[in-house]
């Protein structure tokens, strides 16, 4: 499971804060909680803080200097998205690209040709109501993907988490992709946002628990989560050893043993 921490994130209000006082000891202690805690990659984000490349570049420095960890460079827009990659010390993951005002088309080439790795969002002309519309974008980004030299193992694709709380479909679609990519053995990596599915709900927690538990057992590979949460973690592993996919739970064992969860 690829673990994506969440917590250096401009739209979390304690963290937007600390974005515009500039306040380093309160990032490097996220970014070090975060990688101590078993995250694969720390997303940056630093949208919604007024300058979004100034505040973006010092992010990165505080991170890179705190954690010899790879990124995921998080922003909607695509001018600073190129100059991020270019201050990344590690291949990163560009987060994210779509069909959306030519969006992929710009940035597959130089996330391919710098070695780059990306999470590509099912959009095709906003958010498909169903998983049809969601597929038809799949297959677009594919090609794409294909055309441009990323390996599929550095292709990311997103099938949407929508909030449960304006539809109850949330989960139900968002699985039927990931079942319907799984059985094209397209060799990509499924991703998702874990609290975006409990937008507007009381006790997100429970929420966020329960939907990645659910998608795990529809392929999800990668999660954009808070990896210092031991509830999670927890959840994660068992999931894994309930589904197969964890010879003799020894990876459960160890993460226990480890402290990761109790």
């Amino acid at each position: 499971m690829i673990l994506i921490g969440e917590k250096l994130n401009g739209f979390i209000p304690a963290m937007g804060r600390a974005l515009a006082a500039r306040d380093e000891a309160y990032v490097r202690r996220w970014a070090r909680r975060q990688w101590e805690a078993g995250a694969d990659y720390l997303d940056v984000c630093a949208s919604g803080t007024g300058n979004e490349e100034e505040a973006l570049f010092w992010l990165i420095g505080v991170v890179q200097s705190e954690v010899d960890a790879p990124l995921s460079l998080d922003s909607p827009n695509a001018h600073v998205l190129e100059a991020a990659m270019r201050r990344v010390k590690r291949p990163a993951l560009v987060n994210s690209i779509s069909l959306e005002g030519g969006k992929a088309q710009r940035l597959l080439p130089q996330i391919a040709a710098q070695g780059h790795s990306c999470v590509a969002l099912l959009l095709n002309g906003g958010v498909p109501a169903d998983a049809k519309g969601r597929m038809a974008a799949f297959e677009q980004i594919l090609a794409l993907a294909d055309a441009h030299g990323l390996p599929r193992e550095r292709l990311f694709i997103d099938p949407l988490v929508t909030a449960l709380a304006t539809g109850e479909k949330a989960l139900r679609v968002f699985a039927q992709c990931c079942r319907e990519i799984r059985a094209r053995q397209s060799g990509v990596h499924l991703v998702g946002g874990a609290s975006n599915v409990s937008f507007g709900l009381p006790a997100r927690r429970h929420v966020n628990r329960a939907f990645l538990a659910l998608a795990l057992s529809a392929g999800l590979d990668s999660a954009i989560c808070d990896p210092t949460d031991p509830d999670i973690q927890g959840i994660l592993y068992a999931a894994r050893a309930l589904l197969g996919e964890d010879e003799r739970c020894g990876e459960y064992l160890r993460a226990y043993r480890a402290g990761r969860f109790c």
